[in-house]
């Protein structure tokens, strides 16, 4: 019986009637393996039984060539500002995910080419994708909001390799001078950009930002509320992705080939923007102020000195020549996925 891991519960029914079962884990595999390892973190003095950290400063690295994560980045202490999120949430991720270790197989949205050391970590966790939209059989009908795909002839008129695509999912929320500084720093790039902005992207009264940008850089910009993010990305005028790092948007960004700029905002999405920027070689993180605001100048010098040095650009690209030749007949996440399916047969 396959299902997501976070449906522990619906696991744990199966194996107490005898169902062998399988789990799909949709996030980075090293997450998982952090998780894992909860035990030996609080072994080892680094977070107590609550999952709060005790050495907040003393970064965590579970073997060489995976991401160090900062102990105030662990998953479950960047949810929301609630005091009592981080509690509730580790508690509840550990139940589920302990189901983990009794699964005959862990599905993951990932590759060895991507996360080799990550898999070594978790011996039973087989790697099958990146699981991409272009892949889908037939119409899906599954966002939260409706795409605007007149965009695309938008970024057919424009130059190969010089639109900034801006997208932070479905759930992140700005404040106003966030919202601001994102806006300002994207008109003085001067560069053509596609910005996702929906309904309830900030807090409080809705804002008019894109109105004001639109009457200020004309036709350099494109603001839609949703967009056909797969196709976007797969669009050679593409020059970058400024993103908050889920790793749905991450793995379509890596297997368009496309550098990130990184900003993460909750979860896993910091784990990500370290395998971008520390790992994979593919992207720079945004540095926030003192008061915690990323602004304005920042983003124009992280634009410049992405789309400025064509080495991103070549690693992007080596990357996703890995990944696509990963799902393709004959190679590594094919083989893993095949191999399943027998398995499944037996």
């Amino acid at each position: 019986m396959p299902a997501d891991i976070s449906m522990g519960l619906a696991l744990d029914v199966a194996a107490e009637l005898g169902i062998p079962t399988v789990g799909l884990w949709p996030a980075a595999v090293l997450q998982l393996a952090v998780l894992l390892r909860v035990p030996k973190l609080i072994d080892d003095g680094l977070i107590d039984e609550n999952g709060t950290p005790l050495m907040k400063h003393k970064m965590i690295q579970l073997s060489p060539m995976t991401p160090s994560i900062h102990p105030m980045n662990l998953v479950w202490l960047n949810i929301d500002d609630s005091p009592s999120t981080p509690k509730f949430m580790f508690d509840f991720q550990l139940r589920n995910y302990r189901v983990a270790e009794t699964t005959n197989w862990v599905l993951c949205n990932s590759s060895l080419e991507l996360e080799l050391q990550g898999f070594k970590l978790v011996p039973k966790a087989l790697p099958i994708g990146p699981f991409l939209a272009t892949n889908r059989l037939g119409n899906f009908s599954g966002n939260f909001w409706p795409e605007d795909p007149t965009c695309l002839q938008w970024l057919d008129q424009q130059l190969p390799g010089s639109v900034i695509y801006v997208a932070f999912g479905s759930f992140i929320v700005f404040d106003q001078i966030q919202f601001q500084e994102l806006a300002l720093g994207l008109e003085i790039t001067e560069k053509p950009f596609i910005w996702v902005v929906r309904e309830d992207i900030t807090k409080g009264k809705h804002h008019n930002y894109p109105k004001w940008l639109n009457e200020r850089v004309g036709n350099q910009c494109r603001i839609v509320s949703w967009a056909p993010q797969a196709a976007v990305l797969g669009h050679s005028s593409i020059a970058c992705f400024i993103s908050h790092c889920g790793w749905n948007s991450t793995m379509e960004g890596v297997s368009n080939g496309v550098p990130f700029l990184c900003w993460p905002y909750f979860a896993d999405q910091f784990l990500n923007e370290s395998y971008i920027s520390d790992i994979w070689k593919i992207g720079l993180k945004l540095q926030k102020d003192e008061g915690g605001i990323i602004r304005k100048e920042e983003i124009k010098s992280k634009v410049e000195q992405l789309v400025g040095d064509e080495n991103f650009k070549t690693r992007a690209i080596e990357l996703k020549q890995m990944v696509t030749k990963s799902v393709g007949d004959g190679g590594s996440s094919d083989k893993v996925f095949k191999n399943f399916v027998q398995w499944l047969k037996s």
